[in-house]
């Protein structure tokens, strides 16, 4: 297993000015953005949702491609398995054992292991702040500003 932090994207590296002004590899595969994807019949009514929620604003953002959706099909599972975890412990943080001891909820630590696989996922996806922040977009140029366009519209 490599150590260290993952490498970034070229694309990030070149948009900051490569920094470290180091080689950059210009035969990274590169994969084009969706617009949208449909989630898969498999997953349930909560994983549905988060695809749901999370797939318009990953795809407006351009940063889902087809190489990615695993990564949105995990993080959306792990969600589901989250919630489903919290809903079986029904608030209860502790059980009281047969032989009269007090144990932690076993569905807590479920959901503490969704929880992780959520973060590792939503991270790959740029799904938190931190995650965002290492995250370069194109800036638009001036024809991709919609009240531009509406502007065009309306004079010609």
């Amino acid at each position: 297993m490599p150590r260290g932090r993952p490498p970034k994207p070229t694309k990030q590296k070149a948009l900051a000015g490569n920094p470290g002004k180091r080689q950059l590899n210009h035969s990274e595969p590169e994969f084009d953005s969706i617009t949208s994807a449909e989630a898969p019949d498999y997953l349930d009514e909560v994983a549905t949702e988060a695809w749901t929620h999370y797939c318009p604003l990953l795809c407006s953002r351009k940063i889902l491609t087809p190489a990615d959706l695993h990564n949105l099909e995990s993080f959306c599972v792990a969600y589901s398995g989250f919630r489903r975890s919290h809903d079986v412990a029904n608030g209860q943080i502790t059980l009281m054992q047969d032989n009269g001891t007090v144990k932690k909820h076993p569905a807590l630590g479920a959901a503490n292991e969704f929880a992780n696989q959520m973060r590792s996922f939503g991270a790959l996806l740029g799904l938190s702040p931190a995650d965002r922040s290492k995250i370069s977009m194109p800036k638009p140029t001036e024809g991709d500003n919609p009240f531009n366009k509406l502007l065009e519209m309306m004079q010609g």
